[in-house]
């Protein structure tokens, strides 16, 4: 019975020939995650089942949300963690400082990789697609029972292909081509199915681009997103230590409910509105609007704080400032990417235009700290969501871009083109 790449894996997890939509399984996990506000809310559960946790390589609590801690209640949070992380001899000892944002310190240390199941308690767990894992976010107390038994429930999905060609052209990134995807088949369009990216468009787009582009398949309401592994792929488990790994390929008569073509080399520059990542507008249809005047921009996140993130934003700053009245955070996803962002000399970049350099937080993104949103003010970044409310006050704007289109925007003061303020690309 043909499969695609998420129903293998997951069969092969149950323990199971073969799956099919709708059916439900009980499989065995390779990796359970929690971060500092989701793990807290876990430790009763699992310390009320009165046992260890299932294998000490397998589980992981991260502090990004509210690190470095903002007030006592984070501390506490931070603190709850990594008391049990050490009371359990958790292998994976995560603490400020010396880790980053979960869904770019899990692959950046090679804790997740293809063939893998993996849950975690954040919606955006779905990151590690682009690796060939089966990932997804659960809640609570699938977390506390996944950390105890090893083992989740599942409903197996239905799949909608998304086939890529073509190649991006100068100044389109995965942000681009995610927003647009949202764009097209809408929030709910992907409701608990699995978005799986088939096509030689594939090859196209670098890792940095994948892990983007599965970070917010869950903002079409996808269960998981995921890319079929090739020698990037490998190359990047390889390089972050990863010795041997699972690959599961889509059968060519593998069934799916819908069919999504994208031509990359057709794509433009492109901008969420507020208050949904499917409020998606091309930089063309932008720039025939009145000009939107911003207040803040972001750059960083899980979904666009890597290296290559930093280098285009720093590439289209160079040289600039940032407008008068604009403030600009910039936010490394892990220790390791602002280190390099040091020797890379990006950091001088951005202090030189005019932008706060951060320590890798999740702070700005969900209104946390390190950059929350007053009535009435408007911010482009580079995150994954812009509903009502969620970087601050509940009558602020959020715009997602790019980090060029973001870096553009904060030059100009208001939201613009990136291909217009140039930049070393």
């Amino acid at each position: 019975m043909a499969m695609t790449m998420t129903q293998k894996i997951l069969a092969a997890h149950a323990g199971l020939d073969h799956v099919v939509p709708g059916q439900l399984i009980e499989a065995k996990l390779d990796l359970v995650m929690a971060n500092d506000v989701t793990g807290p809310m876990a430790l009763p559960i699992i310390k009320k089942m009165g046992t260890n946790v299932f294998d000490k390589d397998k589980v992981v609590f991260v502090p990004d949300h509210f690190t470095p801690n903002k007030d006592i209640k984070s501390a506490e949070n931070a603190k709850a963690i990594l008391d049990y992380s050490n009371e359990q001899g958790l292998t994976n000892v995560m603490v400020q400082g010396k880790c980053g944002v979960e869904h770019a310190i899990l692959p950046e240390r090679g804790l997740v990789y293809s063939g893998m199941c993996v849950i975690g308690a954040d919606s955006h767990t779905c990151t590690y697609g682009a690796l060939g894992a089966f990932s997804t976010g659960v809640g609570t107390t699938d977390i506390a029972a996944g950390m105890v038994s090893g083992q989740a429930w599942f409903k197996i999905p239905e799949a909608i292909q998304v086939r890529l060609t073509g190649k991006l052209p100068r100044y389109v990134t995965g942000k681009d081509v995610i927003l647009h995807i949202i764009g097209e088949i809408g929030v709910d369009g992907a409701l608990y199915k699995s978005l799986e990216f088939t096509g030689d468009g594939c090859s196209e787009l670098s890792m940095d681009d994948r892990f983007t582009i599965c970070n917010m398949a869950i903002e079409a309401g996808a269960k998981n997103g995921i890319f079929p592994v090739d020698d990037q792929a490998r190359k990047y488990m390889k390089n972050a230590g990863v010795e041997s790994w699972e690959e599961y390929a889509a059968d060519d008569d593998a069934e799916y409910i819908k069919v999504v073509d994208v031509n990359l080399s057709a794509l433009r520059p492109t901008v969420a509105f507020p208050h949904l990542p499917g409020n998606a507008k091309t930089i063309d249809e932008v720039e025939q609007m009145d000009k939107i005047y911003i207040d803040q921009v972001v750059i960083g996140s899980c979904t666009n704080g890597r290296l290559s993130d930093l280098e285009k934003a720093a590439a289209v700053l160079k040289g600039h400032k940032v407008a008068p009245n604009v403030r600009v955070m910039v936010v490394p996803a892990t220790q390791k990417i602002f280190l390099q962002a040091v020797h890379e000399g990006l950091v001088d970049i951005f202090i030189e235009a005019g932008c706060a350099f951060n320590t890798a937080s999740c702070g700005p993104c969900m209104g946390g700290h390190m950059g929350v949103l007053a009535k009435g003010e408007k911010c482009v970044s580079t995150t994954n969501r812009n509903f009502v409310g969620r970087m601050g006050d509940t009558e602020s704007l959020i715009y997602l871009a790019s980090p060029e289109t973001a870096a553009a925007s904060a030059i100009a003061g208001y939201i613009a083109n990136p291909e217009k303020v140039g930049g070393e690309h």
